[in-house]
C-alpha cells in the first residue's frame, strides 16, 4: 500500500508539474528544426512562419537547418528530442513519403510525433536550362523518350520533393533519365542555371524567381489549376499528362507525448501566422497560399498524414526504390 501510495504521489506530482509547465509555456526560444538545407523552399516556408509565430508565442522560434538522409536526420532529431514543445519540427511531404521510402527508418513517421497543423501546399515547376532544345511540355516528353539515360534530371536526394517528382514524371512518361543527387535543392538549382544538368522539378517558393528572372526554363506547373504568381505557365494536366498532380504539403510536429495544452498554444500562433497579412503576400510571391483555416488542426493534420502515407506507398513500391 505504501508503494502504490508513493507511486500515485509520484504521478500526481508529475501531472502538476506538466501541467504547471505547459501554463508557463514558453518560458525560453523555440527551436524549429528544418530537415533540410538553408536556402531551400521548405527554410523559406519556415522561416517566414517562425517570424510570425515569435511574436505571438513571446519567445523567439529560431530555425534551425539539420540536413540529409532526405529529410529522417532532422526528423529524427525531433523525434528523440524532449516533449516540452521547445523543439518543433517543419517537414513536407517527406515525412509521409519517408515511411515508405527507409527500410531502415529510426522513428516512425506516424506514431512518434504529435501533429500541430498544416501550413501551406507548395505547387512545383518542371523546369530547364536556358538553352535546352524543347520549347513545350509534349516536347519536353517526346525529348526524354528519344534520348532518355542522356537526359540529367537533378534534385535534391532520396526522398526530397524534387525526387519524388522526377520519380512520379519518369513513372508517367514511361522514360528513365540519368538522375542526379545533390546535397539540396540549392546546389542543383546553381547547376542547372550554369546548364550542367538538362532538367528539375521543384517548389515555386524556389522557382518562382528564377523562372521570372529569366535564369531558367519552364514548362508547367504540377497542380490541377494554374499558379496566380506564373499565370502563363500551363499545368502538367494541360500539356497532356493526365492526372499528373504533386504539392508539396508542409506541417508542424512536436515529439510524442507532448502535452495537449502546448500543441494547442503552437496550433494558435500557427494559425496567427496563416492569417498574417505579410505572410500571405509573401507566399503570394512564392506562388503558394497559406492552408485553409479547416486544414489546420492538429487533428485534421493527423489524418491527412495517414492518407499521404498510405497514397505514396504504391507508388514507391511500384518505383523499386528505397533506401537504408
Amino acid at each position: 500500500m505504501r508503494i502504490l501510495s508513493a507511486a500515485l504521489a509520484l504521478a500526481a506530482a508529475l501531472g502538476l508539474s506538466t501541467a504547471a509547465g505547459a501554463q508557463g509555456y514558453p518560458s525560453r526560444p523555440i527551436t524549429m528544426v528544418v530537415p533540410f538545407a538553408a536556402g531551400g523552399p521548405t527554410d523559406t516556408v519556415a522561416r517566414l512562419v517562425a517570424e510570425s509565430m515569435s511574436k505571438t508565442l513571446g519567445q523567439q522560434v529560431i530555425v534551425e537547418n539539420v540536413g540529409g538522409a532526405g529529410g529522417t536526420r532532422g526528423a529524427g532529431q525531433v523525434a528523440k528530442a524532449a516533449p516540452d514543445g521547445y523543439t518543433v519540427l517543419l517537414h513536407h511531404i517527406g515525412q509521409a513519403t519517408s515511411a515508405s521510402l527507409y527500410r531502415k527508418l529510426p522513428y516512425n513517421p506516424a506514431t512518434d510525433f504529435e501533429t500541430v497543423g498544416l501550413v501551406t501546399a507548395v505547387p512545383m515547376t518542371l523546369i530547364a536550362k536556358t538553352s535546352s532544345t524543347p520549347k513545350s511540355m509534349p516536347e519536353v516528353v517526346d525529348y526524354v523518350k528519344a534520348n532518355k539515360d542522356k537526359v540529367t534530371y537533378g534534385n535534391a536526394g532520396v526522398g526530397s520533393a524534387s525526387h519524388l517528382c522526377g520519380m512520379l514524371f519518369m513513372s508517367t512518361v514511361g522514360a528513365q533519365m540519368t538522375t542526379v543527387p545533390y546535397q539540396g535543392t540549392g546546389p542543383a538549382m546553381n547547376d542547372l542555371v550554369g546548364g550542367q544538368i538538362d532538367l528539375l522539378c521543384d517548389q515555386t517558393t524556389n522557382t518562382t524567381g528564377q523562372i521570372r528572372g529569366g535564369k531558367v526554363k519552364a514548362y508547367a506547373v504540377t497542380t490541377k489549376d494554374r499558379v496566380k504568381s506564373l499565370p502563363d505557365l500551363p499545368t502538367m494536366q494541360e500539356s497532356g499528362l493526365k492526372d499528373f498532380e504533386v504539392a508539396v504539403w508542409h506541417g508542424v510536429y512536436v515529439p510524442k507525448g507532448t502535452p495537449k495544452e502546448i500543441v494547442d498554444k503552437l496550433n494558435a500562433a500557427l494559425n496567427v501566422a496563416l492569417n498574417d497579412p505579410k505572410v500571405i503576400a509573401r507566399f503570394a510571391d512564392l506562388g503558394t497560399e497559406p492552408e485553409p483555416k479547416d486544414r489546420r488542426s492538429p487533428a485534421f493534420h493527423q489524418q491527412f498524414l495517414a492518407a499521404e502515407i498510405a497514397k505514396w506507398k504504391p507508388v514507391i513500391q511500384a518505383a523499386g526504390v528505397y533506401a537504408d
